[in-house]
């Protein structure tokens, strides 16, 4: 480990180790990821020599895998007796039931069912010795507690968790043992000396900065890390984004900056020696010319030499030829004769050959019969006496052919020839070696002649004689023959020899010939080499000439060719050396940016480079050089690399390209949060088909990343959650074990190479990642930017409306990244080519040429690049007439995802606003004029946009919008002041006591003289107080939005008169908001405009589904299940499917949504919200369900939006996919009567006889249906309780009047009573459960069901008579005619009724749209006061405020009476005692833990969180009485109700006038009327009743309480005012709500005494919340008759 030591990092060192060291000790170590919290643990455990452990999760690492590992460590610790320390994190604890087993281990050492019985016994046998040596008894609870004890002592744990978020006081609370048995250590935010400390060390290590530079580095790294993290808190106020920055992301810096000064230095002295080399080349290259030159002289000289040379050669050579000519004929001639002699031989030796061939077997066949000769048969045959003559013959023509000599033997009888024989063997050898071929003639011509004519001279005829004498005869017949063929051909062989003879001459005076031809040859070939190598020199010499001549020209051209490159180079070199002495700093702002700024949007990182960084790097006293103006991104890339990127799909702008240039250059694994997925499109362009694309969780996903990780590829993980599977822990640390290959995964080592890469994805618009994962990783912001949506929408304005332009502006791009990419390419071959180049490279023409070639390429290029910016110059002012359109569009974009602000449920995506944005300009109306189609185009799209957005709206949301919309186009277009717009939706407010005019109450006039403090509204205060009566009349008009202001401001702009309106007449503002919409956008924008479902349906498809937003009372299914009966799909053909949400209807869901998807059938999935645990895997299944399906696929949703945003759970994904439809009940009385008739139809009305009748009852009817119905709007004031009341009310209620009027037909009498009773009692009545409510309802129908209807005399409200007799169209034209307009007094309420709800309506509009506004980064300056101080300032002021308890002991003391009013006194005492011991109690304790003395339980920080946001805590409300006000306001109540009480307790007497409101139980207090008086009186108490006269006088007029009864004050009226005059109840003047009453005189009578004429029965509550609240009921004089009041819904109320 490469630690730096800072005092900090060894303080935490030194506490650890005494954890380690301390017996039974355990440690929670508390700090954000990459504190050091692990590295520091390790190196205390080496100090302390304890073995470090911790889990190694795996998938699917269970309770009973932690169980087997804590197992094995009690064995190593409790057995073994080794030291261990357990360090666990918090992605070791996947799961919170971990920490069930961690607390038990921690609280008692021991874990419940750890080990099995039999491993119980073989830890015991284990064991058993240790313990006998203790001399301890061997038993199994000694055994077993010597273990425990052991573990306990050599196993620590070590915890180390993150505060940030609820997880670890959430833990705290659940697990005491987590901090009741450990020892704590903070690990605070590194301070600026050890981040600077830190820094210093490291930098030191780097070469080649000077030392006082490096002091200014560490500083400046640690000034980085602390201005980003303050960044990062105004960016968390201002945009709700949560960014971090640990020490590890600050180490993380060190190390980039190292790493890319290192590769920044390598590139940078590489460029400039290319180009010094190159520069070094060209100067060489014209001093090399005049050498060329002499060289090219000497060369000429030698040249001319050798041409004389080869002539003198060439001579020699003809001579030479011309004799071996001559000799070769002589040869020639010769060889003829040679020749012909040759064939004479050939035909003569061939003529020889062939009558030898002949003779042949002649002498073989002697042969043969010399061999039949033998010994045996010779003798045989000389044994013969007297032969026959045959043998005779053969015998003397032997004898003649052996005669010697050639004499014949005369004598040639048998014994001459026996003698002849002599010796057999002498004889056959005389036989075997006779000369054949010389038989002398006279012999010859004797066997001839004498023997052989004879015709029994045959072998065959001797043969049957003698064989002997057969064989002779055999061989002399053809050794006779044999000699005649070779007597012919002796002649000829005699003329073969001859012909020999000649030939032999012949053929050596040729060879005689042919040796002196071939002498002649070698002389001619030496002449002939030696010709053509002087011929080859004198080439090699004119090439050598011309080459150095042709080098000369280069030389030339390569001077005058490379001239602007010199220039630039030696600019260039320049530079670089600037550069060179800037790097350090230079790199240092990039490192810092690439660290830090990825997840900040573009404003903040420009205020933090441009506003921080680089002004306190100017700053320091040793100042780091710094290039001045720099650009971060042109340090890491180059505008070559950049134009690749944008052909590869990266949105045209510069956060886009800084997001790029961070992603390529970060260490650490980018996350990129790209809602519109643009970054992910990119990547996959730029990585294509060797990027390995996964999701969390998909099956198989594991192998994927195992398999990149060993073959060096990169893995995109998409669709990333907020918590990262804790499996991938180390891979996303990047920590690897055996020297760097290998990193473990869920268990398993695998192999790492160093080539892979990860890029983390998600689709969440605002994710909150923790620390740890914020360190592991760089987190990169590729939100879509207004300005590069702007570009990409105009792309699709012109591409449709000029597709021409389009596509020319696209090949434009294109083609100028190419060239950008190709000077590059072609400049960096230029320099290689050069540099690579070595002595004289001019020798090199193949170079020299390409340089040539390259440096025309260039040029060529060049002059594309200036005409193509021409071209793109004018296809841009083309194209920037389309701009508004595209300016409009992204503007809007960017106001519809800002929705989700208001509600989580309003998620657009930039895919579904595309379509939108297609759709629009399709049905654009078409205009030659370029202009007026551009105006066209703008005011479709908002339109479009405005009614798709509006459908999945509420209606509370809508006017939200809509001024949303027109505010920021105006702002857009400049037609609003910023600074005004800002001022009405921040209204700053002068604090005022009093007002000068009556009208205006003190608020309101510090708003007047606040707004007069601005320049365009100078003097407003002035002019209202000298012309009160004109601005009167625009205080109590009914919609002063419509008056004009008096004087010159009636010509103020709209937006002025706005801010005007907010500090006069704040109720109506929603009004005037809606009038200047209309004003600045048109009618069409506030008229209400619902899309029918068949169009919405037309917009769906089978990636695109339906997502209805329930509301209670509507049905929206109806619509789905009527138009699919059109198209065929039902519920009964098999082809819809409706599945409701439930408990284990999940996998039906999925497998519906399979099928359904393949089928083309349509799914219904009612109430996704109950199944949240579900949702994201519904969100996948849609996803893949969508790719390949069936067009007429379908999926409808519904769901309910969540109460609060932390309740929220349907993804993302499914919402903003979806066309999104709220279907609400209409609201305003119209709307509701018009929805209510359109339950039924004309038939409804015609189905009655009695029509005149059943018509008017039927419209009043609905008409009191939609009383009811909107009277909820009005809240408490309208009801009490909010009731369901539905359309099957209404139509069960139009059943039972038909029933009855049918029923009555005889009598021709209409049953009032009985319809009043169950249309009151049963039918709406069946929902009311408060008798005030039912009151309110009985009084309603008795209003409306009046015989006066017939007359037509009834007027159902103020201005609106009942209807004559009508058909249903009729009706519904009499209400569009008749109806006056929405407002409190068509209800019966007093027109103040809506003002409080309409001023509290305004107010949450302006701040939603204060939310709204693109947050500005230097919003929120200046320390605001943390929550903890406010607090702790809040607890000592109540604290030092808060009054003793009561010592009731004394008080009780003071007399012994107990009257009902003194025992009221009593309770009042004891019950204010608990209230103020609690607070008391409560606010300690809090402080005590907010000093972290105490833990903070659950009720401490729910107390800590309502003294923060001024509200009464629960614990507190629960002992007081219910009340509304805020906890500055209900402690200032508190203090004055305990002056009332000391007075009070002070003697025991009643007060003079008693502040009811004051009273914790005001019914008791009257309850004590009721009784003093009876006990006066002696009445029975049940049969009294109380009486109220309201005087005239006010608290202080009264001296002392009455005689009997009590005087009370603290009571005000609501829905109407008391008139102290005549002393009745009366209409309430406009905006004063809730008037106070006068001082009341309560006194008890007998109940058949009072009073009831003239009066009405008043509820009294506690506060505007009615209901529950409710006190007594009091009968107040009126001369009107109760029921206006009671439908004016008029109470008395104890506090407002």
């Amino acid at each position: 480990m490469n630690l730096v030591l800072f005092e900090d990092a060894m303080q935490h060192v030194c506490r650890i180790s005494r954890i380690l060291e301390s017996p039974r000790g355990h440690g929670l170590l508390v700090g954000v990821g990459g504190s050091g919290k692990q590295s520091l643990t390790r190196l205390a455990a080496y100090i302390s020599s304890v073995e470090v452990f911790q889990i190694t999760l795996s998938k699917g690492y269970s309770i009973q895998d932690l169980k087997i590992d804590l197992a094995g460590l009690f064995l190593k610790t409790g057995v073994k007796n080794q030291r261990v320390a357990l360090l666990l994190t918090d992605a070791q604890i996947p799961d919170e039931r971990f920490l069930v087993i961690i607390n038990d281990l921690l609280a008692s050492g021991e874990i419940p069912e750890l080990f099995s019985e039999e491993e119980i016994e073989s830890i015991l046998s284990g064991v058993r010795a240790e313990v006998r040596a203790l001399g301890l008894l061997d038993s199994r609870e000694n055994g077993w507690r010597f273990f425990t004890d052991r573990v306990r002592q050599q196993l620590t744990v070590i915890l180390c968790l993150s505060p940030v978020g609820s997880a670890l006081s959430v833990r705290a609370r659940r697990f005491p043992a987590l901090i009741q048995c450990t020892t704590i250590d903070w690990f605070h935010p590194w301070t600026s000396e050890a981040l600077q400390s830190v820094s210093y060390r490291f930098i030191q290590e780097i070469e080649g900065i000077e030392p006082a530079v490096q002091e200014s580095i560490s500083l400046f790294m640690a000034y980085v890390h602390t201005s980003v993290n303050q960044a990062s808190e105004k960016y968390q106020r201002n945009e709700k984004r949560y960014n971090y920055t640990t020490p590890k992301s600050f180490l993380q810096q060190i190390t980039l900056y190292r790493n890319l000064l290192e590769k920044s230095r390598a590139q940078l002295q590489h460029k400039m020696n290319r180009l010094d080399s190159g520069l070094q080349k060209l100067q060489t290259t014209a001093s090399q010319v005049e050498d060329l030159q002499a060289k090219l002289a000497s060369q000429e000289a030698e040249l001319t030499f050798k041409k004389q040379n080869i002539e003198a050669l060439i001579t020699k050579i003809g001579l030479q030829t011309e004799r071996v000519s001559s000799k070769r004929e002589a040869a020639d001639v010769e060889a003829q004769k040679v020749a012909v002699i040759q064939a004479e031989v050939s035909a003569k030796q061939k003529d020889c050959e062939n009558d030898l061939a002949k003779a042949e077997p002649s002498l073989t066949a002697a042969t043969a019969a010399l061999h039949t000769l033998n010994k045996v048969n010779l003798t045989e045959l000389k044994a013969f006496p007297n032969p026959p003559n045959a043998v005779l013959n053969v015998a003397a023509a032997v004898m003649v052919l052996l005669a010697p000599r050639g004499r014949v033997p005369k004598d040639r009888s048998w014994k001459a020839a026996r003698a002849f024989m002599g010796k057999v063997d002498d004889f056959l050898q005389a036989l075997v070696s006779y000369d054949k071929e010389h038989i002398p003639d006279s012999c010859l011509t004797v066997v001839k002649q004498e023997y052989l004519r004879n015709p029994e001279f045959h072998p065959d005829l001797v043969r049957t004689k003698s064989t002997a004498a057969a064989g002779l005869c055999a061989w002399t017949i053809n050794i006779v023959r044999y000699y005649e063929i070779y007597c012919e051909v002796t002649p000829k062989r005699h003329a073969l020899s001859q012909a020999n003879v000649e030939l032999e001459a012949a053929t050596a005076r040729l060879l005689a010939v042919q040796k002196k031809l071939a002498d002649l040859d070698a002389s001619l070939q030496s002449l002939t080499a030696h010709f053509e190598k002087a011929i080859a020199e004198k080439i090699s010499c004119q090439e050598e000439v011309t080459h150095t001549n042709q080098t000369i020209e280069l030389a030339n051209r390569l001077v005058k060719g490379l001239e602007s490159e010199k220039e630039r180079w030696s600019q260039a070199i320049v530079q670089y050396l600037k550069q060179q002495k800037t790097l350090c700093g230079d790199i240092l702002i990039t490192s810092a940016f690439v660290s830090y700024m990825g997840y900040f949007t573009r404003q903040y990182r420009a205020e933090l480079l441009n506003n921080a960084w680089i002004p306190f790097l100017k700053s320091q006293t040793v100042s780091v050089p710094l290039t001045d103006g720099l650009d971060p991104i042109l340090m890491l890339t180059d505008d070559a690399t950049v134009a690749a990127w944008h052909n590869q799909g990266l949105p045209n702008d510069r956060m886009s390209t800084e997001n790029a240039a961070i992603l390529t250059t970060s260490e650490r694994w980018p996350l990129i949060i790209d809602p519109q997925q643009q970054g992910i499109k990119w990547i996959r362009n730029k990585l294509g088909p060797e990027l390995r694309v996964v999701q969390l969780g998909q099956r198989g996903y594991l192998d994927v990343i195992e398999q990149a990780l060993a073959c060096g590829e990169t893995v995109l993980i998409e669709n990333l959650p907020e918590k990262v599977d804790p499996v991938l822990e180390h891979l996303l640390g990047r920590n690897t074990i055996r020297k760097g290959r290998y990193i473990q995964i869920g268990g398993k080592e695998c192999e790492y190479n160093s080539n892979f890469q990860l890029i983390l994805h998600t689709k969440l618009a605002n994710p909150h990642f923790p620390p740890e994962l914020q360190a592991q990783t760089t987190l990169i912001n590729f939100t879509v930017t207004p300005v590069g949506l702007e570009e990409q929408l105009l792309g699709q304005v012109v591409s449709r409306e000029r597709p021409d332009l389009e596509t020319l502006k696209m090949e434009l791009t294109t083609q100028q990244n190419h060239f950008k990419i190709e000077l590059k390419r072609l400049e960096d071959h230029l320099l290689n080519r050069l540099s690579a180049a070595h002595g004289n490279f001019l020798g090199d023409i193949s170079l020299v040429e390409q340089l040539e070639n390259t440096k025309n390429t260039a040029a060529h290029i060049q002059c594309k690049v200036v005409e193509a910016r021409e071209n793109e110059t004018k296809i841009n002012e083309a194209r920037e007439l389309y701009r508004p359109a595209a300016e409009r569009a992204s503007v809007l974009f960017f106001i519809i995802s800002d929705l989700s602000k208001i509600n989580l449920m309003y998620q657009f995506s930039l895919k579904t606003f595309n379509s939108v944005f297609n759709k629009a300009m399709e049905c654009a109306e078409w205009d030659e004029d370029v202009k007026t189609r551009v105006l066209t185009l703008t005011e479709a799209i908002t339109y479009s946009v405005f009614l798709y957005t509006s459908q999945g709206l509420f209606e509370r949301d809508k006017l939200t919008f809509l001024s949303h919309t027109a505010f920021q186009i105006l702002l857009k277009q400049g037609m609003i002041d910023d600074q005004e717009f800002d001022f009405l939706l921040r209204f700053p407010v002068e604090a005022s006591r009093v007002s000068p005019v009556s009208f205006l109450s003190p608020h309101a006039w510090g708003a007047i003289k606040t707004i007069s403090t601005m320049e365009d509204f100078s003097g407003l205060d002035r002019d209202v107080e000298s012309s009160p009566k004109r601005w009167r009349k625009i205080i109590e008009s009914r919609c002063p939005e419509k008056e004009r202001l008096p004087q010159d401001w009636k010509n103020k702009s709209s937006l002025q008169k706005l801010i005007i309106l907010r500090a006069l007449r704040p109720d109506r503002l929603t009004y005037t908001l809606r009038n200047f919409v209309e004003e600045s956008m048109g009618s069409k924008y506030v008229e209400p405009a619902r899309l029918e479902f068949d169009k919405l349906y037309e917009d769906s498809g089978s990636s695109t589904h339906v997502f209805f937003i329930l509301s209670p009372g509507v049905d929206p299914l109806k619509d789905v299940e009527k138009l699919g009966l059109k198209l065929g799909f039902s519920i009964e053909h098999g082809t819809l499917h409706n599945v409701s949400l439930g408990q284990g209807q999940e996998k039906v869901a999925e497998r519906v949504l399979n099928n359904a998807s393949k089928l083309g059938h349509w799914v219904i999935l009612q109430n996704v919200h109950l199944v949240a645990r579900w949702l994201p895997s519904l969100d996948a299944v849609l996803e893949t369900a969508a790719v390949d399906s069936h067009p007429d696929y379908r999926v409808f949703i519904t769901g309910e939006p969540a109460p609060t945003p932390e309740q929220h759970v349907i993804p993302r994904g499914i919402l903003e996919n979806a066309i999104k439809i709220t279907n609400e009940p209409p609201t305003g009385m119209s709307a509701s009567l018009h929805a209510a008739l359109n339950n039924f139809s004309q038939d409804t009305l015609d189905m009655c006889s009695r029509e005149q009748e059943f018509n008017s009852m039927f419209f009043s009817l609905c008409f009191f249906h939609a009383c009811v119905t909107e009277r909820r709007k009005f809240g408490p004031q309208g009801w009490n309780h909010k009731y369901p009341f539905s359309t099957g009310d209404l139509t069960i209620s139009a059943n039972v009047l038909y029933n009855y009027l049918e029923a009555n037909t005889k009598s021709m009498q209409v049953p009032w009573e009985d319809l009043c009773y169950l249309f009151g009692e049963i039918m709406y009545g069946g929902h009311i459960t408060d008798d005030w409510d039912r009151r309110l309802c009985k009084t309603y129908l008795e209003e409306f069901m009046h015989p006066k209807m017939f007359e037509g005399e009834l007027f159902l409200c103020p201005g609106f008579l009942a209807p004559p007799f009508m058909d249903y169209g009729g009706y519904h034209s009499y209400i569009d005619e008749h109806l006056p307009s929405e407002n409190p007094t068509l209800y019966g309420l007093h027109p103040n009724a809506e003002l409080e709800c309409l001023a509290v309506t305004s107010d949450n509009l302006l701040r939603t749209l204060m939310e709204l506004q693109p947050q500005d980064s230097s919003r929120g300056e200046g320390a605001a006061q943390s929550s903890e101080e406010k607090v702790k300032s809040i607890i000592e002021d109540i604290l030092e405020k808060l009054p003793e308890e009561y010592n009731m002991a004394e008080i009780i003391s003071k007399t012994t009476k107990r009257s009902p009013y003194i025992l009221v006194c009593f309770q009042e005492c004891e019950r204010m005692n608990l209230l103020l011991t609690e607070i008391r109690r409560s606010l300690n304790e809090l402080d005590l833990g907010l000093k972290g003395e105490l833990t903070m339980s659950y009720n401490m920080e729910n107390l800590q969180s309502a003294l923060f946001t001024d509200s009464v805590p629960d614990s507190w409300a629960r002992l007081a009485y219910p009340s509304t006000k805020s906890l500055a306001q209900w402690f200032s109540d508190l203090m004055s109700s305990c002056r009332e009480l000391d007075s009070w307790t002070q003697d025991l007497v009643l007060p003079a006038v008693v502040w009811l409101s004051g009273l914790f139980n005001p019914q008791s207090f009257l309850t004590a009327v009721l009784q003093s008086i009876a006990r006066k009186n002696q009445w029975p108490l049940d049969k009294m009743t109380l009486t109220v006269d309201v005087t005239k006088k006010t608290k202080d007029d009264f001296g002392h309480p009455p005689r009997e009864g009590a005087y009370i004050h603290g009571l005000f009226m609501e829905g109407a005012r008391w008139d102290t005059q005549s002393g009745l109840i009366t209409e309430a003047v406009l905006r004063d709500l809730t008037p106070a009453m006068p001082v009341l005189y309560v006194r008890a009578v007998p109940a058949e005494e009072q009073e009831l004429k003239s009066t009405y029965e008043c509820p009294v509550y506690r506060t505007k919340q009615r209901g529950p609240t409710y006190v007594w009921t009091l009968h107040l004089r009126t001369k009107q008759p109760p029921a206006k009041w009671i439908v004016a819904g008029v109470v008395l109320l104890l506090s407002v």
